[in-house]
């Protein structure tokens, strides 16, 4: 893999239409990711067999996901994600068609398996065109946007509803929106090439810290979009108001990516990401804490998103600053790889431990994953000084 191509060493204001795009997937995943859980509860199933399930995206894309810039270099970013779009909506569909936890198990698989396509390649764009003096402030840009898209995507529940085949189907028009603000930079993306000789293991030890925020932001995030809803209505919240609860999740993190971008541009990366985890962790446990029927877990859900969504984007800053030219894509992919291995892991662990504590199962799972990238942080700073 190499270095941008020419066309891509312009302003880091080219990646307006990845960030549009950017926000695209946030909102079809917002309105996707309670679908199939809520579902799933509705059906009566308990909540470790709806983490098995929620789970099966993350281990499609751990199968294929090594494989995303072969294919890019192979086909360009663009047609790859045009294609890896038009699969997920087919996959999305499919849910109306079919019932039962084996079929839905199935198709989760089938839909991980392509759905990180326009995630690993959009950030790979990303990574190769932006300045090292900015690359906090535009991964904060991304994950705002990202955030946006998703805090919108409750809402289109509110007019579909979250039961039947029409948030399915209307989820899988959304999706194609994606490819909509790339169509026009097919020829103008940044190449994308790929070494036969590179591996991972190498990039995981390289950059252990950058890792460890890839995965804790991945747990917290991904069990959050399976379970808030479940942990509503297990405590008598109806399902469209905790659909909506994932808005507030993520409206937080519209407010607070960019002060906390320019904090990882300005400060050091390793304590900004220390003390996100550290507050994130006391924020999940105070969830615990707070009557679900009262306006202040609204406000307590708010913090949680903005904060431990920052996880996410100064770890990708991170690592950023420590690849570059040839190795950023292997990076990036090995980066994203982490993220959903912690979706994978905290699952299972978050709904088996809600079916043995309750509620109380989510927050202290969650908080004991965001002191462990907390520690972490504060190891790395104190090793290299």
């Amino acid at each position: 893999m190499s270095a941008t191509s020419p066309a891509a060493t312009g302003s880091w204001r080219s990646l307006v239409p990845v960030f549009i795009a950017c926000a695209a997937i946030g909102l079809q995943s917002g309105a996707a990711m309670p679908l199939v859980p809520l579902a799933l509860e509705r059906q009566g199933e308990d909540k470790l067999t709806i983490g098995i399930i929620s789970a099966g995206w993350a281990i499609g894309m751990l199968m294929t996901g090594p494989y995303i810039p072969r294919l890019a270099a192979r086909f360009g970013a663009v047609p790859l994600i045009l294609g890896a779009v038009m699969a997920g909506s087919l996959c999305t569909v499919g849910y109306t068609l079919t019932t039962g936890p084996a079929a839905w198990f199935a198709l989760t698989l089938l839909h991980g398996a392509v759905g990180g396509v326009p995630w690993v390649v959009s950030e790979i764009w990303m990574n190769l065109v932006v300045e090292e003096k900015r690359r906090g402030r535009v991964m904060a840009i991304y994950a705002a946007m990202f955030a946006g898209g998703m805090a919108l995507g409750p809402f289109v529940l509110q007019v579909v509803g979250v039961y039947g085949p029409a948030p399915f189907l209307t989820c899988a028009g959304l999706a194609l929106l994606v490819v909509l603000p790339l169509l026009p930079y097919r020829y103008r993306a940044p190449a994308i090439r790929h070494h036969a000789d590179g591996g991972y293991g190498t990039i995981f030890l390289a950059a252990p810290l950058a890792m460890l925020a890839a995965f804790a932001g991945g747990l917290g995030e991904q069990v959050a979009f399976s379970f808030l809803p479940v942990y509503a209505v297990s405590a008598g919240v109806a399902p469209e108001t905790g659909a909506l609860w994932l808005s507030a999740f993520v409206v937080g993190n519209v407010a607070l990516q960019w002060p906390i971008g320019w904090l990882a541009d300005h400060w050091d990366r390793r304590a900004v990401l220390a003390g996100c985890a550290l507050i994130s962790a006391a924020l999940v446990i105070g969830l615990t804490f707070v009557p679900a029927q009262s306006l202040a877990i609204v406000g307590v859900i708010m913090l949680w998103g903005g904060i431990s969504f920052a996880i996410y984007p100064v770890g990708l800053a991170l690592l950023g600053q420590r690849f570059n030219g040839g190795d950023i894509a292997r990076a990036n992919t090995a980066f994203s790889l982490i993220y959903v291995l912690g979706g994978l892991v905290g699952r299972p662990l978050t709904g088996a431990a809600m079916d043995a504590f309750g509620e109380p199962g989510l927050g202290w799972t969650l908080g004991f994953f965001y002191v462990v990238a907390t520690v972490g942080a504060l190891l790395a700073m104190r090793r290299r000084g």
